[in-house]
């Protein structure tokens, strides 16, 4: 796989799409048996995780797979205003854009909570990404392979800040596909950053990716920089 400074083919996303479970009837059904539900006193543990990555990656996909809640989302339609100032290549057929940011949520077991912000994939928006960050736990950074240069500013940004992130592939249907070291040389991330392929239209694919990122920014802030 030659490195992603060299030109790759460029083909259109599929639209971002994602229906959020529904988990009223589940609190009913515990209710009714007497059981208990740590969700009805609040989330005991609050992680905050970001979902960046460039324009058309599939970050409003991922947070809508994967949120418990109906995800909030400031989509707006693209118009003519943007002709020359937002980079379209490779995403001609994309409509909407996020002007501001996503948000979801997902409860893991013991009363942990994550909350999702999916940040604004445009170069336009990136001065909102330093209030977005703010006491976030890492970041998912997802990425296109048939566009990988639009990985590059999520990357050093994170890098910059010391942020712990994970970079996930998202497999679009009509991309090539490449093994994740092919993808490590090409994005040259260091050997301790896990590289993930995924399905961001997919709930169980998606909650990898973040336990991943969940597991990877315990291992730094113990100490250990290197996967197992």
């Amino acid at each position: 796989m030659n490195s992603a400074r060299s030109d790759l083919p460029s083909t259109t996303a599929p639209p971002a799409t994602g229906d959020a479970p529904d988990d009223h009837d589940e609190r009913d059904d515990h209710a009714e048996h007497g059981e208990h539900d740590d969700r009805a006193d609040g989330p005991r543990v609050a992680l905050k995780i970001l979902v960046a990555g460039g324009f058309g990656v599939g970050k409003t996909t991922l947070v809508g797979a994967v949120s418990e809640i109906r995800p909030l989302r400031t989509e707006e339609a693209l118009t003519d205003v943007g002709v020359g100032v937002d980079d379209l290549d490779g995403v001609a057929a994309k409509t909407t854009t996020t002007v501001a940011m996503d948000f979801g949520r997902i409860t893991l077991r013991d009363g942990v909570a994550i909350y999702l912000f999916g940040t604004p994939g445009q170069e336009r928006f990136w001065f909102m990404w330093n209030e977005l960050s703010r006491g976030a736990l890492g970041a998912v950074v997802l990425a296109d392979t048939r566009r990988l240069m639009a990985s590059f500013a999520s990357i050093d940004y994170f890098e910059q800040k010391g942020t712990p992130f994970v970079v996930a592939v998202n497999c679009f249907d009509d991309a090539e596909h490449y093994d994740p070291p092919e993808i490590r040389m090409a994005l040259d991330i260091d050997p301790h950053v896990p590289v993930l392929l995924c399905d961001a239209r997919r709930a169980v694919s998606a909650k990898q990716v973040l336990v991943s990122l969940v597991e990877h920014a315990l291992r730094i802030a113990g100490g250990t920089n290197h996967r197992p």
